[in-house]
């Protein structure tokens, strides 16, 4: 059987293109080293409950393209993230909202939390912020950067605030408003069922191949199609010649409780820097805590996600986006531009966080770029 394309991936952007392209009549092969589809968005129901085994993923987006293509596959509930922080046991609204700035100051008023925050950071005497640290200060003053970004920041990241760029925080979510919607996105929601039957639906009738490892068997893989869609790490590809780019991983401890709820929320944030877990999902409150059939749920399932540094073996998830690990992607680009035959998309391969939307979006363009040519 030979192949128009091969596509290495099988997570969204991998899913997205194989759908462009089968049903512009190519034939495709989509593989994936995992044991199942849907990348890092793959969903597991345990407890009737569906568990995002790779951290927590909620749809977002105001592109009505991305929209109407991810629910011409599954049918999406009104989710809408609302995570709450917890800061030693005080617990605040996120984004940062008229009921966070009531807690942290007792004011009522938007004018009132406003005139709070410009004193802070006008107190701070910041003019030109050179790391994190200042940067998170000079928008949002220092009692949220203490309590709400730093802790939080500094367990994500492994390292101190003061030793962060600052371009990685180009604003924080402020609103004098009680509006609690974390994401202000037009478009928002949880698919039916589970982000992994979604990307089922969307490669039906292809080919796929689960448990293969592109790099394993490369030379047979590449014989079979006249073009691959590349969706792996881009340093992984070169088998990272030029030295390995720096992500941060994750680490989840998951556990199922016999009781019907444990925090009463998707998601809580702890910000302190004492607590070693960056937050604790609950999943089944991405689905309101009901099964498909309306029914409530008896027990629940938790995840505390810890961050850690990338090591060969882990799973990649957040590019470290400073001026090394970009020097060296441009080198892996210029490397890639030379490949004729190869496409080089998703996170991994074009070093980019990207959110589920995005990469939607650009799957589509690529396959139609492709298309055309």
């Amino acid at each position: 059987m030979h192949y128009d394309y091969l596509i290495v991936g099988a997570g969204a952007s991998g899913a997205t293109f194989a759908r462009q392209l089968t049903d512009a009549g190519k034939k495709v092969l989509v593989i994936d080293r995992r044991p199942y589809v849907a990348g890092n968005i793959y969903t597991e129901k345990i407890e009737d409950i569906n568990v995002h085994k790779f951290g927590a993923h909620i749809f977002h987006s105001n592109s009505r393209r991305a929209w109407e293509y991810v629910n011409s596959f599954a049918e999406f509930n009104r989710y809408t993230n609302s995570p709450v922080a917890n800061y030693h046991g005080e617990l605040y609204s996120l984004p940062f909202n008229m009921r966070t700035f009531n807690k942290m100051w007792g004011v009522v008023t938007p004018q009132e939390a406003y005139d709070e925050i410009e004193r802070q950071k006008a107190a701070s005497g910041i003019k030109e912020p050179k790391n994190l640290e200042e940067q998170a200060i000079s928008l949002v003053g220092k009692d949220i950067y203490e309590k709400l970004v730093k802790g939080y920041t500094e367990k994500q990241w492994g390292r101190p605030c003061t030793e962060l760029p600052a371009f990685i925080i180009k604003r924080l979510p402020v609103r004098f408003t009680f509006d609690n919607n974390y994401f202000n996105a037009l478009y928002q929601g949880i698919p039916i069922g589970g982000f992994t039957r979604m990307v089922e639906r969307m490669l039906e009738g292809i080919e796929v191949r689960v448990d293969t490892d592109y790099f394993e068997n490369r030379n047979e893989l590449d014989s079979l199609a006249d073009r691959v869609y590349y969706t792996g790490a881009i340093d992984e590809y070169f088998g990272y010649r030029l030295g390995h780019l720096e992500y941060r991983s994750l680490r989840f401890e998951e556990e199922v409780l016999d009781m019907p709820n444990f925090q009463g929320n998707a998601v809580m944030n702890y910000t302190d820097r004492e607590t070693p877990w960056t937050r604790i999902v609950e999943h089944k409150w991405f689905e309101f805590g009901k099964d498909e059939n309306g029914n409530d749920l008896p027990k629940t399932v938790i995840s505390r996600e810890y961050s850690k540094e990338w090591e060969p073996g882990d799973v990649p998830y957040y590019p470290v986006n400073d001026e090394k690990n970009g020097n060296l992607y441009r080198q892996y680009k210029e490397l890639a531009d030379k490949e004729s035959r190869v496409i080089f998309g998703g996170r991994l391969g074009e070093y980019k966080y990207y959110d589920m939307d995005t990469v939607i979006d650009l799957a589509i363009d690529l396959a139609e770029k492709e298309l055309k040519s």
